[in-house]
């Protein structure tokens, strides 16, 4: 990495300085020449005056040079960080509240302050990198948080190219994986995915049934984990939810909408500390890939198969509810990518079927947010793990869209070089792996940004292979004989923990913009992490993940990669210039598509959805302490204009299973129900928001008070 020194001056100003200087010294020569020729009693006036001048200038010179540097000083950082009551009205526009869940009453801290949980413990927070956190209780959508010095706070403009993604995943969190929870899965021994988990633990009433769901929402990810998350040099969230936590229809056996209470917490907690957040996705009607973490496996019934049209229009739906929610202007700043599906499966669905889906969303969510920069979230999709240049050109002319590529050596077959050794080429630890990094994905990137726009790596680990207990599901065992020795992180000798590190800082340089997957992986039943490369909290506490995400600047360069030179600065139209979509693309690419992949009749006899529903909008929180004029506004929808009825089946008609889309009679006319559209409800219950102590049962009633640490 290369530093600028600090400066107080220009070159320009330090040569009006020295010209400025000059000119005293020649003023002073007269004066002393004048003194000199003068009487004894005029040189004694004149030389106290003189003195008492020269007095004076120096204290007003004093108090300029304290006013122009201490007062600013004072008013940007230590009032803005003081822990104190007064530290409310600086922090929180004037309101002068004090925040009872801190043991001092401030709002604001930096590091070493001591932050309040809602169940009365305390933690001390570490940020060595100038961030600060905000919590003002009668502000509660303040924007002035800051994670770090390089980031720009909440309420300051992102610039995509200058500004640098710096990010994890909450991973299994919200959408559960098995190598992300496996304790979870260990106790369900017939659960595989999310659905038979539910499943099994809504038939295990004795333990509390599929509520205990909630508990895990409550308590995988705490805020200390966010507060940590920041400290440790990063600034972006990327966080996974399912279509489930907005509603679920019969048949689907996942807890519903329970999630939403706990998603808001943690945004208010992204709020208090200043990080940014892309909403993720991950898993929608159907499932679009047909892993574990779209909810079912194993088959794609998303814009595939019999009911991958119907379960695509409901994902359109969930979409838009999602857009209507986080474009409100209290959440603008803090959402500002919204990825829309995760890891559609491209190779099943169809590239011009995905298109013509993206064409859809794009222009609905265009619709809403309208377009250009500052009008809703970039729509970030995945590349499908297709390679980025099959996306060059794609839907030219649309508003502020985001390739996200997730690149793992991890399933790419089995991997049999070691990352702990030193490697002959490059001379430093981890293998042929920190090179591999650079050359596979350095250069597509940066060319991707060129050619597409702004491209960022939503998901990578620091594992080259595919060890890890559950990594490749359930009962699925890895092939790799070095899975022992990859597990056993207690025994990585300094090798090993820098060879990893160098491969991690590479993937960090390679991609400029990147998530790791995943923040955590919970313990198995036997208490100890088994996938230990993909938690990123372990490697910082272990030493193989850099404790300045910066320090992976140069890195490519470093070891002679080939990597493609990206100038830093996008074109204006993909960075949110006003533009649009050609008729020739909308035709090219129409909606529905032509054809649906493995359906066994045409598009026009599919199973369709009809939007007569009363559409549903998500709750926002409510803040007990906060004035109305903070907080009325947020209803949880954006657009007055959009008033759409919600998706809901025709009546009358006959549905397949949304994941097993068999035909039980094959339909030989479409089926049509009503298209007038109901009056829309766009009402919302507020989720209760306090700043008193919570306790969370396994009841659904009960999510409400998951947000009282907020």
């Amino acid at each position: 990495m290369s530093f600028t020194p600090l400066s107080t001056s220009s070159p320009a100003e330090s040569s009006q300085q020295l010209s400025t200087g000059k000119q005293e010294n020649e003023y002073d020569s007269e004066s002393r020449q004048a003194l000199a020729s003068a009487p004894p009693h005029q040189k004694t006036a004149r030389g106290k005056k003189r003195t008492g001048l020269i007095i004076t200038l120096t204290l007003i010179a004093v108090i300029v040079v304290f006013l122009a540097v201490f007062l600013p000083v004072y008013l940007v950082v230590v009032r803005k960080h003081k822990s104190s009551t007064n530290a409310a009205t600086s922090a929180g526009g004037g309101s002068g509240v004090t925040n009872p869940d801190s043991p001092t009453g401030a709002v604001t801290g930096g590091n070493g302050s001591v932050i309040k949980l809602s169940n009365g413990t305390e933690f001390t927070y570490t940020n060595a990198f100038g961030g600060f956190w905000i919590q003002d209780p009668a502000d509660p959508y303040n924007q002035n948080a800051q994670p770090n010095s390089w980031t720009p706070p909440l309420n300051t403009s992102w610039t995509w190219g200058k500004d640098r993604i710096y990010g994890v995943n909450l991973g299994g969190l919200f959408v559960l994986e098995p190598f992300i929870t496996p304790a979870i899965f260990q106790r369900y021994p017939t659960a595989v995915d999310e659905f038979t988990l539910s499943q099994a633990m809504t038939a295990d009433t004795a333990n509390g049934g599929i509520n205990q769901l909630e508990s895990h929402y409550d308590t995988f990810i705490t805020e200390q984990d966010i507060a940590q998350i920041a400290g440790a040099g990063l600034n972006f969230l990327r966080i996974p939810i399912a279509f489930w936590a907005i509603e679920t229809w019969e048949g689907e056996p996942y807890l519903a909408k329970t999630s939403w209470a706990y998603f808001l917490r943690v945004l208010g907690w992204a709020r208090k500390y200043g990080l940014r957040v892309c909403l993720d996705l991950h898993a929608v009607p159907g499932s679009q890939n047909g892993y574990n973490h779209s909810g079912r496996t194993p088959t794609v019934n998303f814009m595939a198969g019999n009911m991958g049209l119907a379960n695509a229009q409901r994902t359109l739906y969930y979409i838009r509810i999602l857009t209507e929610f986080i474009s409100q202007p209290e959440y603008r700043n803090l959402i500002p990518v919204f990825g829309i599906v995760n890891e559609a499966l491209v190779a099943t669905i169809g590239m011009d079927q995905i298109t013509s889906f993206y064409l859809q969303a794009h222009t609905m969510i265009r619709n809403i947010t309208g377009t250009g920069e500052g009008h809703g979230p970039y729509i970030a999709i995945h590349d499908a793990f297709q390679p980025l240049t099959t996306w060059e050109n794609f839907l030219q002319g649309s508003d502020r869209i985001i390739m996200d590529e997730h690149p793992y050596f991890s399933f790419g077959g089995v991997q049999l070089d070691p990352i702990g050794i030193v490697s002959n080429q490059s001379g430093i630890p981890g293998g042929k792996w920190p090179l591999a990094a650079c050359n596979s994905w350095g250069a597509s990137t940066n060319d991707s940004r060129k050619n597409f726009g702004v491209t960022i790596g939503g998901e990578f680990a620091a594992s080259p292979n595919d060890c890890g207990l559950y990594l490749r599901g359930v009962n699925i065992t890895s092939e790799n004989p070095f899975c022992s020795e990859y597990d056993a992180w207690e025994s990585y000798n300094g090798t090993m923990k820098a060879g990893i590190q160098n491969f991690v800082m590479a993937t960090f340089d390679a991609l400029g913009d990147w998530f790791f997957w995943t923040w955590k992986i919970a313990p198995s039943q036997a208490g100890r992490v088994e996938a230990p490369l993909w938690s990123y909290q372990l490697g910082l506490e272990q030493g193989w993940i850099p404790k300045d995400p910066r320090t992976a600047f140069g890195m490519c360069t470093s070891l002679n990669a080939t990597i493609s030179d990206f100038s830093g600065t996008f074109a204006p139209w993909q960075t949110g210039t006003p533009s649009s979509i050609p008729t020739s693309s909308s035709a090219a690419y129409p909606w529905p598509p032509a054809t649906i992949s493995s359906a066994d009749v045409a598009v026009t006899l599919m199973p369709t959805y009809t939007n007569t529903g009363v559409v549903i909008t998500m709750p926002p929180a409510t803040f007990t302490a906060a004035p109305s004029s903070k907080t009325s506004a947020v209803n949880g929808w954006f657009d007055t204009l959009d008033t759409s009825g919600g998706v809901t089946a025709v009546a009358g008609c006959v549905y397949p299973d949304e994941y097993v889309a068999t035909f039980v009679v094959t339909p030989t006319a479409p089926c049509t129900g009503p298209t007038s559209a109901t009056p829309v409800d766009i009402t919302s219950t507020p989720v209760v928001v306090s700043s008193a102590p919570s306790v969370v049962t396994s009841s659904p009633s009960t999510v409400a008070s998951a947000l009282a640490a907020i």
